[in-house]
């Protein structure tokens, strides 16, 4: 099932690493993160707050993000997004402020400086792991901008209430799953995570009711000539496609090419659909129902890197992000990441996206 990133949660710190030959700074490790850390700050079975990669930090949160410098803008908010980084050979994917108590009640604290007072965000009388305080922080999710030309004109926010938005987890938030996998033997369906922007095309009839939505990840689209969504719609051919077949439906997918995201794909912008949401039966389609409507409707698909593949093929997590790591389908450069899509359960979907490529790209 897709649902919304917890950018910033209540986690416990599972383990703490050496770093060799590193006096000053040691991994925790949250779940499947690890994060670098000041040596003595943190250990095993501490509560802390964890912010995932992608996120978009406010200054007065973390201030030294900016490392002294004026802090970018995003959103019309001061601060910076984390993305990966490799230190002493190490790969350091987040981060970590403290969660602090003070007579019953509990808070997040900025790191302060030499510059800045003590940050603090007050949480509540209890917490718990995997409390969710994305939004009680103001952590944004970052993603590159389209330019203008491109993004279109909002008609309203994204039909919810006719299907789910895109964002599969990724697997270093979901280890305490992947045991109870295992148990089941699940097969998983394997696709290309290709590097674009969202898109989907959502059409809903009952009776006299009719709704038509284009949409990017967060907002549905007015049709214009020079949007980027509605051209693919309209390549496509795909309202009247779904109008022609009287389909309750919503098309995902990705569109990739040229002057979208990294531009890795110097093609001219094309579309590659990775998920099919059935309206009426509330679910996404299993992946032979999935090509099914892709071979009618004449959509192309998401490259399939394996039909089934077994999750005790994988050791740990470490193993499914080596996994991750290869050579893209479409044009052979280094590809972002792997979709699993388990074939029995559509409720389990998840994403390991290639930590080379990570680095490559930020």
């Amino acid at each position: 099932m897709m649902t919304e990133r917890k950018l910033a949660s209540i986690r416990h710190i599972d383990e703490i690493r050496a770093i060799q030959d590193a006096d000053l700074i040691e991994i925790a490790v949250v779940g499947g993160w690890h994060v670098i850390v000041k040596k003595g700050e943190y250990k095993a079975g501490d509560l802390a707050c964890y912010f995932e990669i992608d996120s978009w930090i406010p200054h007065e949160l973390a201030p030294f993000l900016s490392n002294g410098k004026e802090p970018r803008e995003y959103n019309e908010v001061k601060g910076e997004r984390l993305r990966s980084k490799k230190m002493r050979g190490v790969i350091s994917q987040g981060l970590l402020l403290q969660v602090k108590e003070d007579d019953g009640w509990y808070y997040v604290e900025g790191s302060s400086s030499d510059d800045y007072e003590t940050y603090i965000v007050d949480v509540g009388e209890s917490i718990s792991d995997g409390m969710d305080i994305t939004e009680l922080l103001g952590i944004q999710k970052w993603e590159k901008p389209l330019p203008a030309q491109l993004s279109g004109v909002a008609k309203g926010n994204f039909p919810t209430n006719l299907c789910p938005k895109t964002d599969a987890e990724r697997i270093q938030n979901l280890t305490n799953r992947i045991q109870g996998w295992k148990d089941r033997n699940l097969l998983f369906e394997v696709t290309e995570k290709l590097d674009g922007t969202s898109f989907t095309c959502v059409r809903y009839k009952y009776g006299d009711y009719h709704e038509t939505h284009v949409c990017s990840r967060n907002l549905s689209l007015e049709e214009t000539e020079d949007n980027l969504y509605w051209q693919i719609a309209r390549k496509y051919d795909i309202p009247n496609k779904l109008e022609q077949y009287n389909l309750n439906i919503a098309i995902q997918g990705e569109i990739i090419g040229e002057n979208v995201q990294s531009g890795q794909f110097k093609i001219p912008p094309e579309l590659r659909v990775f998920n099919i949401y059935d309206i009426e039966s509330r679910g996404y389609m299993d992946p032979i129902k999935r090509k099914e409507v892709c071979y009618l409707l004449e959509l192309p698909h998401a490259p399939i890197i394996a039909r089934e593949l077994s999750i005790n093929d994988f050791n740990n997590v470490e193993e499914m992000l080596q996994f991750a790591e290869g050579k893209s389908v479409i044009n052979g450069t280094e590809r972002e990441g792997l979709v699993f899509k388990c074939t029995t359960d559509n409720t389990i979907t998840f994403k390991t996206i290639s930590n080379k490529w990570l680095l490559k790209n930020e």
